[in-house]
This record gives structure tokens, sequence and C-alpha cells, in this order.
């Protein structure tokens, strides 16, 4: 089953939630058109990049400010839990600073990243 359109994306999406209130674990026979749903409309997704993947961050700069969103901290907040001055904080940022010894063993135990990840990109 190849989806091409939206209107057919939610015709499947449809199917597959009758499916679903039908019981699918209480009646085996509807597994297979269920699962081939589900692919079908998870491909569509995939070429339409309806759900892009967010790339992975290639610097450390960018892997501090990625790790203080997941975390819903202000930028001063990440520098009292670093233990570093906002200062200087934004200024490693900002590709102004290089990061001590001392502020990569903090990034690698407070904000769980990777030291192999620190080496190569400190």
């Amino acid at each position: 089953m190849i989806i091409n359109t939206v209107e057919e994306y939610r015709e499947a999406f449809r199917q597959f939630d009758e499916l679903e209130v039908q019981g699918i674990d209480a009646h085996p026979e509807l597994q297979p058109t269920a699962r081939a749903l589900a692919e079908a409309i998870q491909e569509y997704e995939l070429r339409q990049e309806m759900f892009p993947i967010p790339k992975k961050p290639t610097t450390l700069p960018a892997m501090i400010e990625l790790k203080r969103q997941q975390r819903q901290l202000k930028q001063k907040e990440l520098a009292q839990l670093l233990e570093v001055p906002a200062g200087r904080l934004s200024q490693i940022l900002s590709g102004k600073r290089r990061v001590t010894m001392d502020l990569a063993r903090k990034l690698y135990e407070r904000l769980d990243i990777s030291p192999e990840f620190i080496l190569k990109t400190a």
C-alpha cells in the first residue's frame, strides 16, 4: 500500500483508527491490515518530511545550547548549574572562549555530554 496524497493519508488514518476501535489485539486477523496501514502512513510522513528528525549538534556550543533547551533552563540558570559566570558561559556559547578541563568535567557530569564529544569538539 502506498499513500500519495493528503486525502489518502487522512483516509488511511481513519481506517487505522477504525481498526483500533474494533480492537486490533482482540482480533488477530486485523493485525496485517493495521500493520500495512501503519507502515504506509509512516512512509508517507517520511517522504513528505512531516516530522523532520532534528540534526545532532556538531559543535560543543550547539550541544550545550541543546541541553539547555531540553532542560528548559535560562542561560543564567545554566551558568549557575555549571558554576561559571554568566558572561563566561555567553562567550563559550558564542565561540569566543574555549572550555576548561573543569568545565568539561561539569558538562559531562551535569549535562550528560559525552567525554568523546567534548574532546572532539572543544
